[in-house]
């Protein structure tokens, strides 16, 4: 009999925003990031997308969206941004925001609504895997809901 999954704020948010998606669960690997979620999940690292909690210098928050195979150029992301400079979150920070843990953060349903930045070339892909909320869960959504429900700006700044 199989596993029932509980939902969370992120899987009400894609139900209530009428979203096709799978829920995928995998075991989680403590800092074992994209690369142990794509070698669960069997897919490719590039269409993993992690979700970072990030800051301004005003300690503004926000969510950039990124390849699970790139990182981010905080000096592009600033430069786009039009401000001075862009940091992480501190894992305790980021929970404040989002509601979510490091590790489980998902762009879907966060506990304040945080602007959100992604890299220009994930909507070129057409279904992605991305954090449903918790650790050791991911979602497969078409890059098209995502862009509807969170009307994300577009960025170039991956490394």
């Amino acid at each position: 009999m199989a596993k029932r999954i509980s939902a969370t704020p992120a899987t009400r948010i894609l139900k209530e925003q009428k979203a096709a998606f799978i829920l995928y669960p995998y075991r989680y690997e403590e800092k074992g990031g994209t690369a142990a979620a794509a070698k669960a999940l069997n897919v490719a690292e590039h269409t993993v997308i992690k979700t970072l909690v990030m800051e301004t210098e005003a300690k503004e928050p926000f969510l950039v969206l990124m390849h699970g195979d790139r990182k981010v150029s905080v000096k592009a992301l600033a430069a786009s941004l039009k401000i001075k400079n862009a940091a992480p979150c501190m894992p305790e920070i980021a929970h404040k925001h989002t509601g979510y843990f490091t590790g489980g953060i998902s762009p879907f349903g966060t506990k304040k609504p945080l602007k959100v930045y992604m890299e220009a070339s994930i909507a070129t892909i057409e279904k992605i895997y991305i954090n449903a909320g918790k650790r050791g869960l991911l979602v497969q959504i078409a890059v098209k809901d995502l862009i509807r429900i969170l009307n994300p700006m577009l960025v170039n700044v991956a490394i």
